[in-house]
C-alpha cells in the first residue's frame, strides 16, 4: 500500500505576519514618497511667497528685489539652483536704489529650531527688522518673539557696525534680561521667554558675523544691478 500523499507545508502564522507587515511597510513607503514629491512644489512655492512678503517687511522702503548667493568662496553671484552658498535678497526702492539685504537665520529655541528673515542696511550698519518664518514655541510665551511690539522694536535699528578691518561685528549682538538693555547692539528679552529671546540674539550674531562683512565688501556689486537696470 502506498503511503498517503503529503500536502505541501503551509507557512507558519509568524511568516504570514512578517510578509503582511513587509507589504504594508513597502506600500506605506511608496505612498510617503509620492505624497512628498507631489506636495514639494507647493511647499516650495508657499515658502517663496512667505519670504517675498517678509523681505518687504524687514527692509522698509523696498519695492523690488534681486536674489543673490554668497558662494562658498565668498563671491557674489545671481541666485541659481546650481550655485551653492547662502542666499540673500537685495532690496531696491522706487528709484532702483540699493537699500540693503534680507537673509535667513536660525537657531534652536525652546521647542524646536526657530527660523527668521532679518533685514540689514549698510548705510546705518544696522538690522532693520525680523520676521519669524518658522517656530513651534510655547503659545503665549515663546511665540511672543513673532508679535510682541516691545520685543520687535529691538530690531528697528539694531547696531550691527563692523570693525575697522570689516571682518566682523564691532560688538556682538546679545540678548539681555528684560529691562536691562543699555547698548544699541543688545536685545531686550521677553519676560518668561528667555530661551526664545536668546535664540534670536544668537542667530543674528552668528549670521551677522558671516553675512554683514560680505554685504559691505560687495556693496558695489549690489549697486551695479541698479546701474544695469537704469541703462
Amino acid at each position: 500500500m502506498n503511503p498517503p500523499a503529503q500536502s505541501p507545508a503551509q507557512p507558519s502564522s509568524s511568516v504570514n505576519m512578517i510578509l503582511a507587515l513587509g507589504s504594508i511597510a513597502l506600500i506605506s513607503g511608496v505612498l510617503v514618497v509620492l505624497v512628498f514629491q507631489t506636495t514639494l512644489p507647493l511647499i516650495n512655492e508657499n515658502k517663496r511667497i512667505a519670504i517675498e512678503k517678509a523681505v518687504f517687511h524687514v527692509l522698509p522702503g523696498t519695492l523690488s528685489r534681486q536674489n543673490f548667493v554668497f558662494t562658498e568662496q565668498g563671491g557674489l553671484m545671481p541666485a541659481d539652483a546650481r550655485v551653492a552658498g547662502v542666499t540673500v535678497y537685495a532690496g531696491y526702492d522706487r528709484q532702483d536704489t540699493f537699500i540693503g539685504i534680507a537673509a535667513e537665520a536660525a537657531a534652536p529655541g525652546y521647542q524646536d529650531v526657530i527660523r527668521i528673515l532679518f533685514g540689514y542696511k549698510p548705510d546705518c550698519q544696522c538690522i532693520t527688522g525680523i520676521k519669524v518664518l518658522k517656530m513651534t514655541e510655547t503659545p503665549g510665551l515663546g511665540d511672543k518673539i513673532a508679535k510682541d511690539p516691545a520685543f520687535l522694536n529691538n530690531f528697528q535699528a539694531l547696531d550691527a557696525r563692523l570693525k575697522d578691518a570689516g571682518d566682523g561685528l564691532l560688538h556682538a549682538i546679545t540678548t539681555v534680561k528684560h529691562g536691562k538693555k543699555s547698548q544699541p547692539w543688545q536685545i531686550d528679552a521677553i519676560s518668561g521667554a528667555t530661551i526664545s529671546s536668546n535664540a534670536i540674539g544668537k542667530m543674528l550674531n552668528e549670521s551677522g558675523e558671516y553675512i554683514i562683512p560680505l554685504v559691505n565688501a560687495h556693496e558695489e556689486e549690489f549697486l551695479k544691478v541698479t546701474n544695469d537696470n537704469a541703462e
